[in-house]
């Protein structure tokens, strides 16, 4: 799996780039807010449809111009595929595959995947459960075309569900659609956990050999799965945890009214990650951090290539930069095979790594 060639305008700060990559590795070096980045971001966009560092499309248009485009020629499973997505201010985005366009963002993912490992990245040790939450669903939608859908689904229902709780006093008729509302959220939700719950036991395998490779054997970073408070077995059948969830949200009714608030489902779910039996969160130190968030992509990316026999793309921002030489090393030696993008603010550092391709990013223009 690899991305042959990317055309960019108006993303970002490009008003226009043109570049063919090469296979194996390329790095993208330049000063900082030149736009290698950006240039990283429009790759994950035609994987995801999503930013990870914005929250609405319109912002990924540059700032002087109404509408942006990213096409890239994609090679996957010995095939050509020429993606695009097309965004214009206060319009929908859309998605095209070869010409055809896309019914929805799952289909993308069907097509190219990436990993993206970024600074922000931290972020998925050191914050709240969203952040985590967040890294689960690009991966197992970019794997599973019925997670996307039913993750899909369940943000539509949580979000109808919401306005009623919401409203209900001053409009008491709302109350008569409520429970079905909760129904099909129970029926979602429980898709939902069973691909998380098995997504995390291989995660768990994967990670934590990438962990201790890292560490030299000295850590062992274990991953734990918190959902609802009813479902006793995340791997049950998924009529089991249907059932557990419509439990649990039966249970909460009354407390979901007098609050107004959705307090109950997989929404606020939590992936928790333990280096030496200390949660990560509270007691890992900086440089456990790091090393745990880029062990939990890595494994990711593992099980992409396990179950599709191709290496996803890997999106390296500025990682390099902020380890030490023997971290360093064991980066570069991990990302033997497949396609990988790597960012840097000089040529340097890489001395190790076999380059495929080099470029210079200046103002948002290939030098």
């Amino acid at each position: 799996m690899r991305v042959d060639a990317l055309t960019l305008e108006d993303f970002r700060n490009y008003r226009r780039l043109e570049a063919a990559f090469s296979p194996g590795v390329n790095v993208i070096y330049g000063e900082n807010a030149q736009g290698k980045t950006n240039l990283l971001e429009a790759v994950a966009y035609l994987s995801t449809a999503s930013s990870h560092r914005a929250r609405y499309d319109r912002e990924l248009i540059r700032l002087e111009a109404p509408a942006a485009m990213v096409k890239a020629t994609v090679e996957a499973r010995e095939r050509a595929f020429k993606l695009e997505a097309r965004l214009r201010r206060g319009q929908r985005r859309q998605l095209f595959s070869n010409g055809v366009r896309l019914k929805t963002a799952g289909e993308l993912s069907g097509v190219l995947q990436t990993v993206l490992f970024c600074p922000e990245d931290l972020s998925l040790i050191r914050a709240g459960a969203a952040e985590r939450r967040r890294f689960l669903d690009e991966c197992i939608c970019q794997l599973r075309p019925r997670y996307a859908a039913a993750l899909s689904q369940y943000k539509r229902l949580y979000e109808h569900k919401t306005r009623i709780l919401r409203d209900w006093e001053e409009k008491p008729a709302l109350l008569d659609t409520l429970d079905d509302f909760s129904f099909q959220m129970a029926q979602a939700g429980a898709v939902l956990i069973h691909y998380r719950a098995h997504f995390l036991k291989r995660l768990r395998e994967t990670a934590a050999a990438v962990h201790a490779d890292f560490s030299g054997g000295r850590e062992h970073l274990d991953l734990g799965y918190a959902t609802v408070s009813t479902v006793a077995d995340p791997m049950a059948p998924t009529r089991d945890l249907f059932e557990a969830v419509l439990e649990h949200q039966r249970a909460h009714r009354q407390a979901e009214l007098e609050v107004r608030q959705c307090l109950t489902g997989p929404h606020k779910d939590d992936l928790v990650v333990r280096i030496n039996d200390l949660e990560a969160k509270t007691y890992a130190s900086q440089g456990q951090t790091r090393t745990a968030a880029l062990s939990l992509k890595l494994g990711c990316r593992e099980i992409f290539y396990h179950d599709t026999g191709e290496w996803p793309v890997l999106l390296l921002d500025d990682v390099l930069s902020e380890l030490d030489r023997r971290r360093q090393e064991f980066v570069l030696h991990r990302i033997t095979g497949g396609q990988v993008f790597i960012t840097c603010c000089e040529d340097d550092g890489l001395e190790g790594l076999d380059h495929g391709a080099v470029f210079h990013i200046n103002g948002g223009e290939l030098v």
